[in-house]
C-alpha cells in the first residue's frame, strides 16, 4: 500500500498514543517507570519479523537472519511510525517520574 503524506503523521500520532497509553496504565499498575520502553523493542520484533516466536529459539541463526534482512528493508515511513511508538514508551515513562516526584500516588 502506497503510504500518502496524510497518512503518515496520522499513523505517527496513533502509535505515539497508543504506546504512551498502554505504557502510562503498566506504569501505574506495575510501578515500574520504564517498563514499556523495555518491551517495546520486541513488541516492534514481533510486529516486523514474520517468524514465528519459538523459531529464535530452535533455530536461531536463520531467525535472526531474516530479522535483519527485515529491519534492513523498513521503509523510511515504517521506521518514523516505530520510533514515535518508542518516543510515546519514554514519554510515559517521563510523565510518570514526574507525577510522582509532584506528590501523585498512582495506585
Amino acid at each position: 500500500m502506497q503510504m500518502t503524506i496524510f497518512i503518515l503523521p496520522i499513523s505517527m500520532l496513533l502509535f505515539f498514543v497508543l504506546f504512551f497509553g498502554i505504557g502510562f496504565i503498566l506504569n501505574m499498575l506495575l510501578r515500574m517507570s520504564w517498563i514499556m520502553a523495555v518491551i517495546y523493542p520486541f513488541i516492534t520484533i514481533l510486529i516486523i519479523d514474520k517468524v514465528r516466536f519459538i523459531e529464535y529459539f530452535n533455530n536461531t541463526k536463520d531467525s535472526f537472519s531474516s530479522l535483519w534482512t527485515e529491519i534492513t528493508s523498513l521503509a523510511i515511513a515504517d521506521v518514523l511510525i516505530l520510533s514515535s511508538g518508542m518516543a510515546g514508551a519514554i514519554v510515559a515513562g517521563i510523565v510518570i517520574k514526574m507525577l510522582r516526584n509532584r506528590g501523585y500516588r498512582m495506585f
